[in-house]
């Protein structure tokens, strides 16, 4: 797949199969569309192109907004790659962008830009300064311009009943088991491994602390995660705490993970964390003996919960 960050570095050799939204967290209500756009792509033997916006365009519009992504640009860009896609163009978004009419849109960008010969599109679909164009008037711009439309009905997109907001609230709450049914896939936190305080390695379970750079990456609830990542091409296991480190009176939302079976050092490396199924809730302990205690107890349920999958 390429990625594109500028339409106007798009080669309008490639004639285009296109589909236009945010794609947040490419869940499986998302895939059901990609898939539709792949298979058409194959039969008109041209490209499938996602068209998406970044920032999200309620960061850009509601300037109160605290809106939460699923994915970084970086992981969206990974899960459509595997998915087949060609093309992705992530298009700026900003408020002049917002004001563009509906036509100007669809002649400047989508026609004459990317040599778009067909869009799937979902049936509630606004688009336009104001949102004020619908699925009708893109059928309409599709007869003046020369490309098909392809709409996504009601009852199809009602079939899965999933969305971007769904996951985030699960996420917020714990559930991370309904949030990767909802996408498809593991919730996963990507990051840089930076030095912590080193209260891990003083009660015997070492953490690597990941920063993501990324602030609008939503951090799932505070408490104690099961979960793996690819460490030098091999699946590791381990626990992740999300939370404040209570005991020792912490203030700031740290992320660590305790890896089982490995000890090698991963400082300055950026690392990807899937993340299973969630233990407990975070607790401030009396001491620093009975926060290892549970520890220990954490890790055998953990370990018993990685038997079963």
């Amino acid at each position: 797949m390429i990625t594109i960050k500028s339409i106007s570095k798009f080669d309008k050799a490639h004639a285009t199969v296109i589909t236009i939204g945010t794609f947040d967290g490419v869940h499986i209500g998302h895939k059901k569309i990609l898939e539709r756009l792949i298979n058409s792509a194959k039969l008109l033997e041209i490209e499938s192109t996602v068209l998406t916006f970044f920032p999200h365009p309620r960061m850009v519009l509601q300037q109160d907004s605290n809106i939460k992504l699923l994915n970084t640009i970086e992981e969206k860009e990974m899960i459509l790659s595997n998915l087949g896609l060609d093309f992705l163009i992530v298009h700026p978004f900003s408020k002049e962008f917002s004001r563009l009419s509906a036509i100007d849109f669809v002649r400047d960008l989508l026609v004459n830009k990317l040599n778009t010969k067909k869009i799937i599109i979902g049936y509630d679909h606004r688009f336009g300064r104001n949102r004020n164009a619908d699925i009708n008037d893109l059928k309409n711009y599709g007869i003046t311009f020369d490309f098909d439309v392809e709409e996504i009905t009601a009852q199809e997109i009602d079939d899965v009943s999933v969305s971007s907001t769904k996951i985030r609230k699960a996420l917020a709450e714990g559930d991370v088991k309904k949030a990767n049914s909802y996408l498809g896939y593991n919730y996963m936190l990507t990051g840089i491994v930076t030095k912590g305080k080193g209260l891990g390695r003083q009660l015997n379970f070492p953490t690597a602390n990941i920063y993501i750079k990324e602030e609008y990456k939503l951090i799932p609830k505070n408490g104690v995660y099961v979960v793996k990542a690819k460490l030098h091409n091999v699946t590791v296991f381990g626990m992740m705490n999300i939370g404040y480190n209570p005991t020792v009176n912490g203030t700031e939302q740290t992320i660590e993970v305790h890896f089982f079976n490995f000890n090698e050092d991963l400082y300055g490396k950026k690392i990807q964390v899937d993340i299973l199924d969630r233990i407990r809730d975070e607790i401030k302990f009396n001491s620093l003996d009975d926060l290892k205690n549970q520890l220990t107890k954490d890790q055998e349920t953990a370990t018993s919960l990685i038997a079963k999958l």
